[in-house]
């Protein structure tokens, strides 16, 4: 029986597809807008990939919160939440007490964030039924690579790749795994990690990669992975291999090499006898009491 996390997952090919047909008008931060972009948990790292890409991009200052670590007083020209439930305690907080031009993408039009928010994306095809994030977090950063100007062809094409391709055997049995990014793939990296640990409990660790030699390459050794999203820094691969760890970095789009990571986290919790539909300790929103 297909778990709803293997569907969603599979499912997210689809699911970029009509979000890069649909990017709307007028509703997402415009260029020379100095943006916040603010989440939780998973929409937190989609919110550091996404403002990477668009500093990059060009269109201006662009910092990335935790909902709950925004700084007070700090000015900004829009702020954009990330929020699946819409109904997270934290990011309606922020939006309530938050002048100016805010946007909120969320999955469900019948939650508090439709009055929290000045304008809203609502993604609904995208929703889950899984607590575990995986497609909508991924759609929403379809979206917003689209309003950026990006093709995202390529990356849906790795994408069908990720979800048909054989898993390594020598990823699912790996007693520990660090996520590598650089740039925008930071955030994925992070997000790589937080799939691991939700959905099969797994001992992972995510850094820039950069960073990874500066410490935490100390982990590294026989029966652990090292998982580059993206290019890896000249000698990193040597470095690890020396140890006698593993070393992977595949051609796909990072975004898309994430989908195989949601794969793996599911592999992994089967292999534990985990059932990824109820991960351990976790709820769809957090919703804290005042």
């Amino acid at each position: 029986m297909t778990t709803h996390t293997e569907a969603e997952i599979a499912s997210q090919p689809d699911c970029w597809r009509r979000a890069v047909e649909d990017v709307p008008a007028g509703v997402l931060p415009e260029p020379g807008e100095r943006v916040a972009v603010v989440g939780c948990g998973t929409s937190w790292f989609v919110a550091m990939a996404y403002a990477a890409l668009r500093e990059a991009a060009g269109q201006g200052e662009t910092d990335a919160f935790a909902a709950s670590e925004m700084p007070a007083g700090r000015r900004y020209d829009h702020v954009l939440a990330l929020t699946r439930s819409g109904t997270t305690t934290e990011v309606l907080d922020l939006l309530n007490r938050t002048g100016g031009r805010t946007t909120a993408i969320t999955a469900d039009p019948e939650t508090p964030v439709m009055r929290a928010a000045g304008r809203v994306v609502v993604l609904d095809y995208a929703d889950e039924r899984s607590v575990v994030q995986t497609r909508f977090a991924t759609t929403q950063l379809a979206l917003l690579r689209a309003s950026l100007g990006e093709d995202l062809a390529p990356a849906i094409a790795d994408a069908e790749q990720a979800v048909a391709a054989p898993l390594d055997a020598g990823l699912v049995e790996a007693e520990q795994i660090t996520f590598l990014g650089t740039g925008w793939s930071v955030g994925l990296a992070h997000e790589a990690a937080l799939k691991m640990r939700e959905a099969s409990r797994s001992w992972t660790e995510a850094y820039p990669a950069m960073e990874y030699r500066h410490g935490p390459i100390s982990i590294a050794g026989p029966g652990r992975v090292t998982w580059m999203f993206g290019t890896a820094p000249e000698g990193l691969r040597e470095q690890v291999e020396a140890t006698g760890g593993a070393f992977r970095q595949s051609g796909l789009d990072p975004m898309a090499e994430l989908v195989t990571a949601q794969r793996v986290s599911v592999a992994r919790a089967f292999a534990k006898g985990l059932n990824p539909d109820e991960p351990l300790h976790l709820t769809r929103s957090v919703i804290l009491s005042s």
